[in-house]
């Protein structure tokens, strides 16, 4: 005879505590699905994928790209994607797409269950936002459009680049 029993609410961060648990996982990816838990589903993924675009932008040279990166650094807004920024920032372009990528990945699943979650009237566990407040804690990067690249967007080993000593 099969028994139900009440497991619980679901928790939406158990892949993110995974990862970022992880020792296999490279430390840049460890401090990504860190800064991700708790912040909510939609916005995380979101947020995360304009992160990406904005780069992947940059690194192919397009028109306008540099004034759409310093926009989602400089936003008003909590400073979830800056946060993101600086944990691949310096690490060259490659491993930086690459890694936020990897966490795109996550987050898309993870919005996608909280989704279903919602559909079928099953709210997960509560997440409790960690940003205390809506706006940045300081000062943000300027709006300039005309900052000039660091050395990880030229002298990124996996490009070919060597930095010298």
């Amino acid at each position: 005879m099969k028994q139900a029993f009440e497991v619980g609410k679901f928790d939406l961060d158990i892949a993110l505590r995974d990862a970022a648990l992880d020792e296999t996982n490279r430390p840049t990816r460890r401090m990504l699905a860190n800064a991700c838990i708790a912040v909510e589903s939609y916005d995380a993924y979101y947020s995360a994928r304009e992160l990406i675009e904005a780069l992947e932008a940059m690194h192919e040279g397009k028109a306008g790209a540099k004034a759409k990166l310093a926009e989602v650094l400089s936003n008003a807004c909590d400073d979830f994607q800056r946060c993101l920024y600086y944990c691949v920032a310096g690490r060259g372009v490659v491993q930086m797409l690459d890694d936020l990528a990897w966490l795109s990945d996550i987050l898309e699943a993870r919005t996608v269950l909280s989704a279903e979650l919602m559909r079928n009237n099953t709210p997960p566990m509560i997440q409790i936002n960690p940003y205390v407040a809506p706006e940045p804690d300081g000062p943000v990067p300027s709006r300039d459009a005309e900052f000039v690249e660091g050395a990880s967007w030229y002298l990124d080993p996996q490009l070919g680049g060597e930095i010298a000593d």
